[in-house]
């Protein structure tokens, strides 16, 4: 199973652990992210391609041909492995494709690293927290990327 990724262009997103704020921006991107049994960090590095060039704001024509970075845009990541649950079998999702939590931080961490070298401005979650995301999904757009390809 692939690494995931949703991805929603926002006015603002939020992330709050206990109560508190810990992240937070104005437009751009939040993205999603679980990291599968077997991922790679060429895996992580074709997802972070994939999302620091998707052309999903809009330019000057009102068309949808703008990378967030060039849209001026912020993301922010955070990490969430009920994106591998598996429900084919019964309705209680089966969690056994997600990386154990060593190798899923690193590959999200790495992640996160090679969005960040891309020039954005990324904020994150708290990795293995239980957090509250709060959103303002602008369109709405929501996108959906997987890592699978051949390497």
């Amino acid at each position: 199973m692939p690494m995931r990724a949703v991805v929603q262009r926002v006015k603002r997103a939020a992330v709050s652990v206990n109560g508190e704020q810990v992240a937070g921006i104005g437009p751009g991107l939040l993205v999603f992210v679980g990291v599968a049994q077997g991922d790679s960090e060429a895996g992580a590095d074709y997802l972070a391609g994939k999302v620091a060039g998707l052309r999903i704001f809009e330019d000057a024509d009102g068309k949808m041909n703008l990378a967030v970075h060039d849209a001026g845009g912020e993301v922010l990541v955070v990490s969430q492995f009920t994106l591998l649950g598996d429900v084919r079998r019964g309705k209680r999702p089966s969690f056994d494709a997600a990386a154990p939590p060593a190798a899923a931080r690193r590959l999200y961490e790495h992640f996160v690293t090679r969005l960040a070298a891309r020039g954005l401005r990324c904020a994150t979650g708290r990795f293995q927290e239980m957090m509250q995301v709060e959103l303002v999904n602008d369109g709405p757009v929501t996108i959906l990327l997987d890592s699978e390809k051949a390497f």
